[in-house]
C-alpha cells in the first residue's frame, strides 16, 4: 500500500470493480458482470492503480494477468465484500435474477459424476448464475474457503472432519461447517489382460504388484497404504497422478495398478478397458462431504448453492444429502 493511502477519500466501490476483473480477467467480461461500460471499468482500474501504487494486472496477449501485489490483495477484498453482502442484505438472493459467480473445489471424478446434473438444474433455477470448478489440491480446503477463494469443497476430508468433531465436542467456535453427501467404496482397477485380471486377487499379489496412486497433494501415501500399514503390508508405489481420469488411462494401456472410485468408473471413458476387482482387504467406506465457511452459514446465495448441489447429490447417487 503506498505511504500516501488514504481510506478516508478512498472509493470503496472500486473493490467490487477489482474483483470482478480479478475473477473474469477481462475488461469486457467485468464490465458486462458490473452492467458497466468497459471505459468505466478502465477508468476504475486507472484509479485502483493510482490509489494502491500498482499496476495490479498487466496486459499478456489478449488477457490480463494480475501482479504479485493484486494476488495477494485478492482474498482480503474477496472476503470483505462478501461479509458486507451477508451483514447488510443477508436474504437478498432470487435466483431467477441473481448473476452471481460460485466457485467449487472438487476431484474430477466427483466433477464428472455431478457437473451434468448441476449445470442443468442451475440453468433452470439461475440461468444468469455462474460456476467455475477449481481442481481440488487438498484434503485439507480450509485454507482457500478462508480465504474466499471457494465458495464450497465437496470431498473425501477426514482429517478435517476429525477435526472439526473434536473441536465440537471440547466446546470451541465453529468456524467450518459441513455437510455429508456420500458415501463410495474404492476398487482396485488393472487393464483387461493383465496377468492378475482373470484371477482372485489376494493380499500378497496386491502388495508385490506395481501401482500408481491419485494424490491430489503429490504425497505417495494415501488411505490405502495407511490400511496396509496398520496390517504390517505395504506397496510398491510407482507412480502419482493428480487426476483420477489419468489414472484411469495410465491403467488401461500399463500394467500399474490402482484405486478407484466405483462410482467413477462408469464416467472414466475406459470402463471397457479395465478390469475391477475387490481389495484384498477392508478399508472404510470413503464420505464425501460438502464444506464451507461459517460465515456463509446465514448467506441466502450460499443456501441455495448448497441446496442445489444437496438435490443434485441425491439425483446422482440415490442418496438423501440431508442426512448428516
Amino acid at each position: 500500500m503506498p505511504k500516501h493511502f488514504n481510506l478516508r477519500t478512498f472509493d470503496l466501490n472500486l473493490l467490487k470493480v477489482f474483483d470482478e476483473i480479478m475473477t473474469e480477467r477481462s475488461l469486457t467480461q467485468a464490465a458486462f458482470r458490473l452492467s458497466l461500460t468497459q471505459p468505466a471499468v478502465s477508468n476504475a482500474l486507472r484509479r485502483l492503480r493510482e490509489a494502491l501504487g500498482d499496476e495490479l494486472l498487466v496486459r499478456e496477449g489478449r488477457a490480463l494477468q494480475p501482479t504479485a501485489h493484486a494476488l495477494a490483495l485478492w482474498p482480503a477484498v474477496r472476503a470483505c465484500l462478501r461479509d458486507l453482502q451477508t451483514t447488510l442484505a443477508p436474504s437478498l438472493f432470487d435466483p431467477a435474477q441473481a448473476q452471481n459467480a460460485f466457485t467449487l473445489t472438487m476431484a474430477d471424478a466427483t466433477a464428472a459424476e455431478i457437473l451434468p446434473n448441476l449445470v442443468q438444474r442451475v440453468a433452470q433455477e439461475a440461468p444468469y448464475v455462474g460456476l467455475r470448478v477449481m481442481p481440488l489440491t487438498s484434503r485439507d480446503p480450509r485454507p482457500a474457503l478462508e480465504e474466499a477463494v471457494v465458495d464450497l469443497a465437496i470431498g473425501h476430508f477426514p482429517a478435517v472432519m476429525a477435526d472439526l468433531t473434536a473441536r465440537s465436542q471440547s466446546g470451541q467456535h465453529r468456524t467450518f461447517s459441513h455437510q455429508r453427501l456420500f458415501s463410495g467404496d474404492y476398487v482396485c482397477v488393472m487393464r483387461r489382460g493383465h496377468p492378475l485380471a482373470e484371477t482372485e486377487l489376494t493380499l500378497d499379489q496386491y502388495c508385490s504388484a506395481r501401482h500408481m496412486l491419485v494424490s491430489f497433494s503429490g504425497r505417495a501415501f494415501g488411505f490405502i497404504d495407511e490400511a496396509l500399514a496398520a496390517r504390517q503390508r505395504g506397496r510398491h508405489v510407482v507412480l502419482t497422478v493428480n487426476q483420477f481420469f489419468t489414472a484411469a488411462q495410465v491403467v488401461a494401456h500399463t500394467d500399474l495398478l490402482s484405486v478407484l472410485p466405483r462410482h467413477f468408473i462408469g464416467y472414466s471413458g475406459f470402463e471397457n478397458q479395465i478390469v475391477q476387482k475387490p481389495l484384498p482387504f477392508r478399508v472404510a467406506p470413503v464420505e464425501v462431504h460438502a464444506l464451507w465457511h461459517q460465515r456463509q452459514e446465514n448467506a441466502a446465495a450460499q443456501q441455495w448453492l448448497r441446496s442445489v448441489v444437496y438435490r443434485v447429490v441425491a439425483e446422482v447417487f440415490g442418496t438423501d444429502a440431508n442426512q448428516r
